[in-house]
């Protein structure tokens, strides 16, 4: 009975199916490492694509109010905050706060007020230009000719900035003081801003000439073979005109409605 039994299983190990069912088994087994190579891949690739969208939409919260001395932001700043004038001056450091939009969604963004001084300014840009969701870049409307030249020189600064071209916040020109009479208009200003960019790109991007993308973190301005103008930039861009001081001063309500419903629209 034993020696029938050991044949028994010699014939069954000489079968071709078992050869055939342990190869069925390895392919099996492949697909199946296949399948879970596949699902990490999947996990992966949706968890970055998931940190990118919330590292852009989420983190990106501040919106930074850039110029000039004397452009008026710290005044702009106190009125979108409080709703009332406020004497000021000079900033020497950042301010922010929360600062709730006029929208239905009920948007609220880290409202931040950068000095104007060139010394302070750039280590502070350069500290909150990651997070950067828009840029309001408030010019005093009033001494706008003098001032043509430093702030075009300000704003060069800001657009040529890598990381900067790279997240592409919202730009609005805030063109301040309009409550005085020799104050430029939104579209003179827009104008002659281009003009004077368009000049310095043509002296200042020698050194990008020689090879296309980044150089010393700063990117080309524009668009190369034309003249530059603000619609070529990547983000939305927009001027629009205010006074945070308003026609009666302290004792009246500043004109800035055309720059809140521009931040509602973030």
């Amino acid at each position: 009975m034993d020696e029938k039994i050991h044949l028994d299983l010699e014939d069954f190990s000489s079968e071709p199916f078992l050869e055939t069912f342990i190869k069925e088994i390895q392919k099996e087994e492949a697909v199946f490492l296949i399948g879970i190579f596949v699902a990490l891949l999947l996990v992966i690739l949706t968890v970055v694509f998931f940190g990118n969208f919330w590292g852009s939409s989420k983190a990106r919260n501040a919106v930074l109010l850039l110029g000039l001395c004397d452009s008026g932001k710290t005044l702009l700043f106190s009125r979108l905050l409080l709703g009332k004038f406020v004497r000021t001056q000079t900033s020497i450091t950042e301010s922010s706060a929360t600062y709730k939009s006029k929208s239905d969604r009920g948007s609220s963004w880290t409202l931040i007020d950068v000095p104007g001084h060139e010394s302070l300014r750039v280590q502070i840009v350069e500290k909150y230009k990651a997070v950067a969701r828009a840029v309001v870049f408030v010019v005093d409307s009033s001494v706008f000719q003098k001032d043509v030249r430093d702030v075009a020189e300000f704003l060069y600064s800001i657009l040529t900035d890598s990381i900067v071209a790279k997240n592409a916040p919202a730009l609005v020109v805030a063109c301040n003081k309009q409550d005085v009479s020799m104050a430029k208009s939104a579209k003179l200003i827009q104008q002659q801003l281009e003009k004077e960019l368009n000049t310095l790109r043509l002296t200042r991007s020698a050194a990008l000439s020689a090879q296309d993308g980044p150089v010393g973190g700063s990117v080309y301005l524009g668009k190369r073979g034309k003249d530059f103008e603000f619609s070529q930039l990547p983000g939305h861009v927009e001027f629009i005109e205010c006074s945070a001081r308003g026609s009666k001063a302290e004792d009246g309500d500043a004109d800035i409605d055309a720059l809140e419903k521009s931040l509602a629209r973030l």
